[in-house]
């Protein structure tokens, strides 16, 4: 019995006491295309709660905890309408997640945080533009301003010279591979593959995501063009490893699609979640259209 509790991820009362979490914390699970997070409302998103790794990590254990590629934190912001933070499921934090900002405007919008259609929302890539499309009175499905994409590799960030990093080869396990970088506000690199559903993800990924090319480590995509309109794709998210879905990966893959020519600036990306129609516009943002859901709401006891 000993050796199996230390298995258990315990927070512990000294750390629920200094971040004055409740013994009791209501939270909401949503997903987006697959892409799985839980979510959980606080007035604000610093303090008391300045350490949320620890949370995030028990929260998004499958096994013991709620369950999810991680954590998202609501709150109010003082620069937009509202403000989120999120934490992949090894409590590192992210800079920007589509489906999780989708989800975020389902959220508002159904737990009567705002009545607005149109929120701007607070990121740590900056503040996006969330457009919600209404059935019933509920969000059906949200497009999100993913901001302008990011090219030069320094600015990726990128071990590399020049202005772009276009269908580049880097060696990755001994193997030379090409492949396109992207950020998205976070860190992205496109490489297209024949047959990527027989592709060894939990294999091949940790060697992309640790990659010394890539200082901050990396989200990798891999995927097929199918057509000028749409492209098919799997994804290996650092922190988190194969998710169904991944927003900003889906950006990236449109971009370095266009960027080589493959596809139009508008595509329906698929993913093993589900789709997201994505659209490099003339205004050079990059929009993101894809559904969001509510899987269920509760408590869950941190003690």
């Amino acid at each position: 019995m000993a050796e199996f509790e230390k298995r258990l991820p315990k927070l512990g009362k000294e750390y629920i006491e200094k971040m004055q979490l409740p013994k009791m914390l209501p939270f909401t699970k949503m997903e987006g295309i697959g892409n799985d997070y839980v979510y959980v409302w606080l007035e604000d998103l610093d303090a008391p709660l300045t350490d949320p790794a620890p949370l995030a990590i028990y929260m998004s254990d499958r096994n013991y905890g709620v369950g999810g590629d991680g954590l998202v934190l609501i709150g109010k912001s003082k620069i937009a309408d509202f403000r989120m933070r999120m934490f992949n499921n090894d409590g590192s934090e992210g800079n920007m997640c589509g489906n999780a900002s989708r989800c975020v405007g389902k959220y508002l919008y159904d737990h009567k945080h705002t009545d607005k259609t149109t929120i701007t929302l607070e990121t740590k890539s900056g503040i996006r533009t969330l457009v919600l499309t209404l059935e019933k009175n509920k969000v059906a499905s949200v497009t999100v301003d993913m901001g302008k994409p990011i090219t030069k590799p320094q600015d990726i960030p990128m071990k590399a010279d020049g202005e772009t990093f276009v269908n580049q080869e880097i060696t990755v396990n001994g193997k030379a591979v090409k492949g396109t970088g992207v950020s998205m506000g976070n860190p992205h690199f496109v490489v297209p593959m024949p047959d990527i559903a027989n592709l060894d993800l939990p294999q091949i990924g940790p060697n992309y995501e640790h990659h010394a090319m890539f200082p901050e480590r990396v989200n990798t995509e891999f995927i097929e063009v199918v057509s000028r309109d749409k492209i098919r794709m799997r994804v290996w998210e650092r922190g988190s490893g194969e998710t169904l879905a991944c927003g900003t990966g889906a950006c990236a893959a449109l971009v370095a699609c266009v960027l080589n020519d493959y596809t139009n600036k508008k595509a329906t990306v698929e993913l093993r979640g589900g789709e997201l129609v994505i659209e490099w516009a003339e205004d050079g943002i990059v929009y993101m259209t894809g559904a969001a859901r509510e899987v269920f709401s509760g408590e869950i006891e941190l003690l």
